[in-house]
């Protein structure tokens, strides 16, 4: 666990960024733009009614200079440039119809130089893992030959300029927002994406500028966490350009330190190709002159095995430096795996970065670790046991509301029918063999042997408090539909493991008591965990403020120094999401995107 103080606001926005990378900078690219178009706004009072567009000032300099003045109001006395553009405007007639009236109908698409600086930006999507096919950049260049041309019709010049700006407004919204409805692919996702919102005045200006990336730039996540996966895209793509790195070939014995074999020097190729450049061995042969020492390619040296250590750490595997299956698996993820792996997880900023609470608690769920961004700019980590693949831990943001102290167990549904109900029947003894007993359903302890094992309706199972119980001493709790929350557990000796996957669901944490004992003082609840689990009773006690809950999945952790550590996919939820990143994509204008 570390705490670790900062002091500038900026700087504060980058520690809690941190859960996905460390933040390197505290530049610009932090800054809030001065002008959003809100989402939180009453769209039907934003809404630009028949005959408005006749009201709207046309001065030109205004727009191009970023100003909005008064006269640019609407009857409602709402700027135009304030107008909501979030996911519940569905209709792109609506988009349009804004930013248009705010550019006093002004076209964009009259030049030729123009559309090709919007072909050049949408194909440069790629970089952020987006496919540019979704926004036909070669169909918009061909219609631009046929629309600004000579003798073309002006509905022919109207229908390019409308379907031109409402394939530029879903390139936005994916680029700031993503592309994919996360709930179309996680049934266990809870957490509200907030509607995408633009700097309509910056990006006027930008489009009357021809800098068409300037725009883009306005919709891309400013955060250091999305910008070092956007530079790791781009590595891996160069590795995949210069043929990739070398397979391991399957082996009946590990690769061990202080072995000589001539996989080991497909290992330092290996490792090189992704920065380990120590390890690979020089040709002494080429400078007969100068008395070089150089590793020999074949032999298993302590730089290598250092090397190999770093890789499984930063792969959540054994750090051992002996290459077994597991670690054999990491390195022979090919590259296009890893690239998709990279895309994945920028859609997956896309989703969360934006809109985070000042102070809330994070639960990393692949990483294995939470975070608590305290008030003041402290921050908390630890380890976690997270659910195992078939009981998944969810996606979903809460509050923590209480938490218990020397709590009971009420055995959880799933947990009940699937693990305890069929021991119980063929072992009468179980139940008390584990302390558990049965209660009603209004709550009145049964005997045993008179409960129907075999169709046991309306019965609950309970373990009482102590030191096995499987929840230990302290549970924190916040409301969601999964009945998962955060706890102690005495099973202590799973935290030294580097995958953790092992739970029912529940995310058990190293030193919970300490989070405990800082979210009673974070939230102003005159408590202390220590007394109260001394006292042994069993007892609640409600948060006197609220303490937001993120519980989130991420596969790819830029790390300090920019590099990317890949997490495995224990839930295998990133192959779903590459395959909605990669199927095409419905333009505004209401044309699909080509094949």
């Amino acid at each position: 666990m570390i705490d670790t103080r900062f002091v500038s606001g900026t700087m504060r926005r980058c520690v809690m960024l941190a859960a996905l990378g460390a933040c390197l900078s505290a530049g610009p690219s932090m800054a809030a733009p001065n002008v959003e178009v809100g989402a939180g706004q009453d769209a039907a009072s934003t809404a630009v009614a028949p005959g408005t567009a006749a009201r709207v000032v046309t001065d030109a300099a205004n727009v191009s200079t970023g100003e909005v003045s008064v006269e640019r109001q609407l009857d409602g006395g709402k700027d135009l440039a304030q107008a909501p553009l979030g996911a519940e405007l569905l209709d792109s007639s609506d988009r349009i119809t804004r930013f248009y009236a705010l550019r006093g109908q002004r076209p964009v698409w009259t030049d030729a130089a123009r559309v090709d600086a919007l072909v050049a930006a949408l194909e440069a999507l790629d970089a952020d893992g987006l496919n540019p096919r979704d926004y036909r950049p070669e169909a918009i260049a061909a219609s631009a030959r046929v629309a600004l041309g000579e003798g073309a019709s002006g509905e022919a010049r109207d229908r390019f300029e409308r379907d031109t700006t409402g394939t530029l407004f879903t390139a936005l919204t994916h680029l700031q927002r993503g592309k994919v409805d996360p709930q179309r692919i996680d049934s266990d996702w809870e957490v509200p994406i907030d509607p995408a919102s633009f700097d309509l005045v910056a990006m006027s200006q930008a489009l009357d500028d021809g800098d068409v990336n300037a725009a883009m730039d306005l919709a891309r996540p400013p955060f250091e966490p999305y910008q070092q996966l956007r530079a790791g895209l781009a590595r891996y793509r160069n590795i995949e350009r210069l043929g990739g790195w070398p397979q391991l070939p399957a082996r009946e014995e590990a690769l061990r330190p202080g072995d000589v074999d001539a996989d080991v020097a497909l290992l330092r190729q290996r490792l090189a190709m992704i920065g380990e450049l120590e390890v690979m061995a020089a040709d002494v042969d080429h400078y007969p002159s100068i008395d070089l020492k150089a590793p020999h390619a074949e032999a298993y040296d302590e730089a290598l095995e250092a090397a190999v250590k770093r890789f499984q750490r930063s792969h959540l595997l054994t750090d051992d430096g002996v290459i077994g299956p597991n670690t054999r698996s990491a390195l022979n993820m090919t590259v296009a795996q890893r690239i998709d792996q990279i895309r994945a997880n920028m859609e997956r900023a896309r989703w969360l970065l934006h809109g985070l609470p000042e102070s809330f608690v994070l639960v990393d769920i692949a990483g294995y670790r939470v975070i608590y961004f305290r008030p003041g700019g402290d921050v908390w980590r630890s380890r976690i046991v997270v659910g195992q693949p078939y009981r998944r831990t969810p996606t979903l943001r809460s509050e923590i509301t209480h938490l218990t102290l020397n709590p009971t167990w009420t055995v959880p549904p799933t947990i009940y029918r699937e693990d305890i109900l069929p021991k119980v029947r063929n072992n009468p003894g179980y139940l008390a063999s584990r302390g558990l007993y049965p209660l009603s359903s209004s709550g009145q302890r049964l005997d045993p042997a008179s409960v129907n094992w075999s169709n046991p309706r309306g019965v609950m199972l309970r373990q009482g408090a102590g030191p096995s119980n499987p929840l230990g001493r302290v549970v924190i709790r916040f409301p969601n539909d999964h009945l998962v929350y955060l706890h102690d557990t005495p099973s202590r000796g799973l935290f030294n493991r580097a995958q953790r996957a092992l739970s029912s669901g529940c995310i058990r944490v190293e030193g919970v008591a300490e989070l405990a004992q800082l979210l009673f003082d974070d939230s102003g609840t005159n408590a202390s965990v220590s007394r109260l689990i001394a006292a042994g009773d069993t007892r609640n006690v409600s948060l006197k403020q609220r303490i937001p809950v993120v519980l989130n999945y991420w596969t790819v952790q830029p790390e300090s120094g920019g590099e990317l550590a890949f997490r495995p996919d224990i839930y295998n939820r990133d192959s779903d999401l590459v395959a909605a990143l990669n199927a095409p994509a419905v333009l505004q204008s209401g044309a699909p995107a080509a094949p």
